[in-house]
């Protein structure tokens, strides 16, 4: 589990938003749940604990849900550009014997990147409704 302290900066029904110090590695992260201000970021995480605005907090997140995000963040787009490129290059000459199969492998690399995007921009949106991947606030350190 990740564990992160903050401040309960506001609260929205049955989550908070914290206010945590932003760390070296906040700039790599996918996760985003978080928003990055200048020395802190704000992570919106499920209020288990009862907190109130103002009252300093743990915050928790699990490990797999980290590595799992993280995995298809970076793994599909990488996935879809190679099959977009080999695509592009082996069978779409068949079709279009005029064209250069280089230009015709850029193409459909990057093609399947862009549909690669759309498919994790539908995928992190059913995400957001799971609680199970969903920071949790576990105590109130005050």
């Amino acid at each position: 589990m990740l564990e992160e302290i903050g401040t309960v900066i506001s609260i929205e029904g049955t989550h908070a938003r914290v206010s945590v110090p932003k760390k070296s590695s906040c700039e790599g992260c996918t996760a985003g749940t978080c928003t990055l201000a200048e020395q802190s970021m704000e992570i919106e995480a499920l209020n288990k604990a009862g907190a109130i605005v103002g009252q300093r907090v743990r915050v928790m997140v699990q490990t797999y849900a980290y590595m799992k995000g993280s995995m298809i963040i970076y793994g599909i787009p990488a996935l879809f550009l190679v099959i977009g490129a080999v695509f592009g290059k082996e069978i779409t000459p068949r079709f279009f014997p005029s064209r250069d199969p280089d230009i015709l492998s850029a193409l459909f690399g990057f093609g399947f990147l862009l549909i690669s995007f759309i498919f994790i921009k539908i995928w992190s949106q059913k995400q957001a409704a799971k609680t199970e991947s969903t920071p949790v606030i576990e105590e109130i350190l005050e």
